[in-house]
């Protein structure tokens, strides 16, 4: 039979890693029965643990928010996975994050294991961050807050910043977040338009989590990353392009930037076609430019003003050559 102190431990376990679990769910997991279960709770609350409870058929057990942060229960991979993240933070899109890193990875260290010390300076060791200031910067709080409702399945408010700058009120059932080179992106089914959508997490102002639980609905896709590749390719933009390339599609998907808007097809087992869309004429071109560098034949089929632009983009480059 597990002895108390690690029955302890693996119930503490189990209250950080979900929002909240049924008195017959602990039980369950910790093969112990229900009367048990609830002198654990009591023991962890003596030992100023702030385990909250409540009654009736959907009632459970939550770690609660105390005045101080509990120490967190890691496994190995998960300490591991921890200070590699800790350590590439500097590099990331998150606003404001980089000196808490420093100082979380410093106390974190301290306590690690020495089998697990060597993993992680190996990470350092190989680990050479790049700092990248172009892209989009969300604060921290925010991504913060949008996880947890993903996590624990509650409904999302917040104000949606769109592309002409004003704001729109959301109210959705987050899904996942998604990051991809350096942006952040919710993917949530929005009740009021009967839809799924997705959200830049830089355009989020004053995201809150209701309390308000939803059951999780089956994304239309087989990942949340697919489904974030789909809608960027979906989505309308005020200058497109058809580009029928000669070259397997499977080649072209691999040379494309994951972020670039574009829906590859098969026409053969040689070619394809890839239809492009961009709110910017300048972006569009650098678009079929990646296109072009794959350095095979293609054709362009696009408006007039799309064809103005890439000429002149041409000629620029052609004057440079002298």
């Amino acid at each position: 039979m597990t002895t108390l102190p690690a029955r302890l431990l693996r119930l503490l376990s189990l209250l950080q890693s979900r929002r909240e679990w049924s008195g017959a769910e602990l039980a369950e997991r910790l093969e112990v029965t229900g009367r048990t279960v609830r002198r654990d709770i009591d023991r962890l609350r003596e030992l100023g643990y702030p385990v909250s409870s409540t009654t009736g058929t959907a009632g459970g057990y939550r770690l609660a928010s105390g005045k101080n942060l509990p120490p967190l229960l890691l496994d190995d991979d998960e300490a591991v996975a921890v200070a590699a993240g800790l350590l590439t933070a500097a590099s990331g899109s998150v606003t404001g994050i980089e000196e808490s890193s420093v100082r979380a990875l410093a106390k974190l260290e301290q306590v690690l294991p020495a089998r697990l010390r060597a993993q992680v300076a190996a990470v350092a060791g190989a680990t050479v961050p790049m700092v990248v200031r172009d892209g989009p910067q969300v604060d921290a709080a925010i991504l913060a807050t949008v996880a947890a409702a993903c996590r624990d399945h509650e409904i999302l408010s917040f104000d949606y910043v769109k592309r002409d700058g004003s704001a729109q009120p959301r109210r959705v059932e987050p899904h996942s977040l998604v990051a991809v080179v350096g942006r952040w992106y919710l993917i949530a089914f929005d009740p009021e338009r009967g839809d799924w959508r997705t959200f830049r997490a830089d355009r989020l102002r004053d995201p809150l989590a209701t309390g308000r639980r939803f059951e999780p609905r089956e994304l239309p896709a087989d990942s949340a990353a697919d489904y974030l590749r789909r809608s960027i390719a979906d989505a309308p933009y005020r200058y497109t392009a058809r580009v029928a390339v000669r070259a397997p599609a499977e080649a072209v998907r691999e040379h494309l930037h994951p972020l670039i808007p574009s829906r590859v097809s098969p026409t053969g087992e040689d070619s394809c076609t890839v239809e492009l869309g961009e709110d910017s004429l300048s972006q569009l071109t650098r678009q079929i430019a990646a296109v072009a560098a794959l350095d095979v034949e293609f054709t362009v089929d696009t408006s007039d003003e799309v064809r103005a632009q890439l000429r002149a983009h041409l000629r620029r480059g052609l004057d440079a050559l002298g």
